[in-house]
């Protein structure tokens, strides 16, 4: 059965040709699956009983499995989804006054062991199916209709979901052809028609995938950056032994010309004592001075195990104050969700790591 959430357009276009019908029929059959959200094909009233009894026959519409759904003091809400075989990955849902945000996960796992980051202190297990990861904005917006959300621009006919970051579990570039299927949906006026502008990446650096995003399917970039100098960023982003700063901030200014925005966010989070020094934020200003970008700050979110301590309230507003100075903009990001494990940094989910994760980060990083 072909799990019809996981289509491109282009496969979606494709397999319906393969049942005999027209073209126009996959674009009728999309904007039912994403738009109207409907789980059930015999809902489908404007197809045909023939047509519907064939996609009943061949395909399915089958969303996450939800292990457990909590919501914060803040309004924040994680889900627990099942992804099988004793893993399980994390969607979270920020409500603001003008949008709904919903940061995805893009694998089971990470194998580039970030050491501030609890996902990556779970080991991998494998890359997310598209249909997994298109299924968490499926399951989100339907859950949130369902359960009567009042915002505005629901009222108006748009969905809950107004942005998505490719932000939750995992690194979306090493699970390429299926994030970037999944974009394509996101973007899609048959689908979910947001603007490039409104989904946003964030890699830890494959610089060649980075490469390849610019030309296949370019949307606001996010990097995670997390240090000034190469000598550091090797110890707490162990991606950046492949392809160091230098090479990372070229491409970088090579995925600009495309991309939706005139510039690209860099992400750093605060760790007490590691990388919150003034010198370090000067070292941090004269880095990315040649790059339009906006730097921003993440206060480090704790989770069980680890040794590092958020920075100071005061040192990361002293931090900003020298990046603002140096005429970089910056913004310090507000901590959503973290009273349920929901913030930046925090999301663990549930991994049965079946690579150890040294040889797992080897294999990312040559790659």
């Amino acid at each position: 059965m072909t799990p019809l959430l996981g289509l491109s357009p282009a496969k979606l276009e494709a397999f319906v040709a393969l049942l005999g019908e027209k073209p126009f029929r996959a674009k009728q059959l999309s904007r039912w699956l994403h738009q109207r959200l409907v789980g059930d094909i015999a809902q489908m009233t404007d197809l045909s009983k023939a047509f519907r009894d064939k996609l009943a026959a061949t395909a399915l519409i089958e969303g996450p499995r939800v292990i457990r759904d909590t919501t914060a003091s803040d309004g924040t809400r994680k889900w627990l989804l099942d992804a099988g075989n004793g893993n399980a990955v994390e969607a979270v849902y920020i409500p603001e006054d003008d949008r709904g945000t919903l940061c995805i996960s893009s694998q089971a796992g990470c194998a580039l062991d970030c050491s501030f980051c609890s996902t990556g202190r779970q080991g991998f297990n494998r890359n997310l199916t598209t249909a997994e990861i298109v299924g968490q904005l499926w399951h989100a917006n339907r859950t949130l209709l369902a359960d009567g959300i009042d915002v505005p621009w629901v009222a108006h006919g748009r969905a809950p979901i107004t942005n998505v970051v490719m932000m939750g579990m995992g690194e979306p570039l090493a699970n390429y052809d299926n994030v970037v299927a999944a974009l394509e949906l996101f973007l899609d006026d048959n689908a979910y028609g947001l603007s490039r502008r409104r989904v946003t990446l964030s890699t830890s650096g494959i610089v060649p995938m980075i490469d390849r995003l610019a030309n296949d399917c370019p949307v606001a970039l996010a990097v995670s950056l997390h240090a000034p100098d190469d000598a550091l960023r090797d110890q707490i982003v162990p991606i950046n032994r492949k392809h160091p700063i230098t090479d990372l901030l070229a491409a970088c200014g090579r995925y600009l010309p495309n991309a939706p925005r005139d510039f690209v966010t860099f992400e750093y989070v605060m760790l007490d004592g590691v990388n919150d020094s003034i010198e370090q934020a000067h070292a941090l200003a004269r880095l990315v001075r040649d790059v339009p970008c906006k730097l921003n700050l993440i206060p480090f979110n704790p989770f069980p195990g680890t040794a590092y301590r958020a920075s100071p309230r005061e040192r990361i507003r002293a931090f900003a104050q020298v990046l603002s100075h140096a005429g970089i903009t910056t913004t310090i990001r507000k901590t959503r969700g973290d009273d349920i494990d929901a913030a930046c940094g925090q999301l663990a989910g549930r991994v049965q790591d079946r690579v150890k994760r040294r040889l797992a980060t080897r294999i990312a990083v040559a790659n």
